[in-house]
């Protein structure tokens, strides 16, 4: 899969106007669907500014009536559409949320939609569509990744001649997407120093970094994507929208193999750089070519985001998908100046409860409390006892052991689990491990088998 390399890339620079998207466009997107969506709070997070030393706000675009911002772009770009081409109905694909806002503005247009999902979205989210909207809507699930069901529904269109309803690659979605940016700059009274907003085939961070660049040019940006699926870098990197080969399709909200034509011309033109790490602090008085406020992409772990959500669920009792977590989670790679004002988008929160398992594990593997061994058992009575008393720490607790015993031979092999009490406590049990008789075998964490348990 495709993962950042450590030196700073310049990002292109294109010049030339950006037709159709602008923020007057985007000032025209927030009167059209101001009918339908109220804007969401901003609120002020205590413990992140704490954190931080800056003023941490997040934008809940949790709470709208789709727990998403996509109900934006998809109602911008549908109250648009000619008589013609509302008989015809529209067609979309989505990972999940962007369908929920599809499903919605249909019903509430009357309009009837055929809403392409991959197999991997989770069960909370398509019985979401399917209530948002209602008899309007046909939901139908295919391949395995957000790509194979834009491909169904490319199909669709050409079959049929209804309108596609993008998520990311057509400027009236991004338009409306970037709505966010207008309604949190009056929510604020005032431009922040730093908006953080995060990105997966790349249209809201074209709609905010677009009003931004017109509206507030002393805002720094930065856009965050899952390392898994770092597609808008790869982009910057290349000089152009491409397809990764693999994505890690856990952060489903934000994983896509390429990002939109769209969302690319817009980015392009702020200016910047492409990191895989903010060593350096964010915000700084040195301003681009263009004489805005600096522009960067960076990538958070799967497992780190799987922390913040954790985190934001135990401190404030916010409910935040992977995909809305990403904002946050970079948070705690930055280095930020003391007291500037930063808004965080919380993009979505549609969370599927069955994924907290999963969700707790790779939290832990990231913090590294969890590591997985596979042990050769003598077989005979006893083993398992020796193992307990010589090799666990007072602290170490076993999560996970599966064993099959093998009457012909003299050992057996079991996969175990463990959990520490601490990070520090990982080299005294390999030294225990290494003093102990039974032999122990750490599963590399970047191996395929390892990748298959967490």
């Amino acid at each position: 899969m495709y993962r950042v390399s450590d030196p700073l890339v310049v990002a292109e620079k294109v010049s030339g106007p950006l037709p159709e998207l602008s923020a007057d466009e985007i000032d025209a997107a927030a009167k059209r669907i101001s009918d339908i969506i109220e804007p969401t709070p901003l609120q002020r997070i205590a413990r992140l500014s704490a954190l931080t030393g800056a003023e941490v706000y997040l934008k809940r675009e949790d709470l709208t009536a789709v727990r998403s911002y996509k109900l934006r772009g998809a109602y911008n770009l549908i109250v648009q559409l000619t008589a013609a081409e509302r008989a015809a109905g529209v067609v979309a694909a989505s990972a999940g949320n962007h369908a929920q806002g599809v499903a919605f503005a249909c019903k509430a247009m009357g309009i009837t939609g055929r809403i392409y999902v991959p197999t991997t979205t989770p069960k909370q989210k398509r019985d979401r569509i399917r209530v948002h909207g209602g008899e309007f809507v046909q939901l139908i699930a295919t391949g395995d990744t957000y790509d194979a069901a834009a491909a169904a529904a490319a199909a669709d269109v050409e079959r049929t001649g209804a309108t596609m309803v993008p998520p990311f690659d057509d400027p009236r979605t991004a338009a409306g997407q970037g709505t966010i940016a207008a309604e949190f700059l009056e929510q604020l009274g005032r431009a922040p120093d730093l908006v953080i907003v995060p990105v997966g085939g790349g249209g809201c961070l074209a709609g905010i970094g677009t009003y931004l660049r017109e509206r507030s040019p002393g805002t720094a940006i930065l856009g965050v994507e899952p390392a898994g699926a770092a597609s808008m870098t790869a982009a910057l990197v290349a000089g152009g929208p491409v397809t990764l080969p693999e994505i890690d399709p856990f952060v489903d909200g934000a994983s896509v193999k390429r990002i939109g034509a769209v969302p690319y011309q817009a980015v392009s033109r702020f200016g910047g750089q492409v990191r895989s790490h903010a060593s350096l602090p964010l915000l700084t008085t040195t301003e681009s070519a263009s004489g805005a406020a600096s522009f960067r992409m960076m990538h958070v772990d799967e497992g780190a985001i799987c922390t913040t959500m954790l985190e934001l669920y135990q401190n404030e009792g916010i409910v935040a998908e992977p995909a809305g977590a990403l904002s946050v989670t970079a948070l705690h790679e930055l280095e930020i100046e003391p007291g500037s004002t930063v808004v965080c988008l919380l993009s979505g929160g549609n969370n599927d409860v069955s994924r907290y398992g999963e969700v707790i594990e790779r939290s832990l593997v990231h913090q590294g409390l969890k590591h997985y061994f596979l042990v050769d058992f003598p077989q005979e009575p006893g083993a398992l006892r020796r193992f307990l008393d010589e090799v666990l720490g007072p602290d170490d607790d076993i999560t996970v052991f599966e064993y099959v015993k093998r009457n012909n031979r003299e050992t057996g092999a079991a996969l175990v689990g463990i959990e520490l009490g601490t990070p520090s406590g990982l080299e005294p049990l390999l030294k225990r491990m290494d003093q102990a008789p039974i032999q122990c075998e750490r599963l590399d964490p970047n191996s395929p088998a390892y990748r298959y348990l967490t």
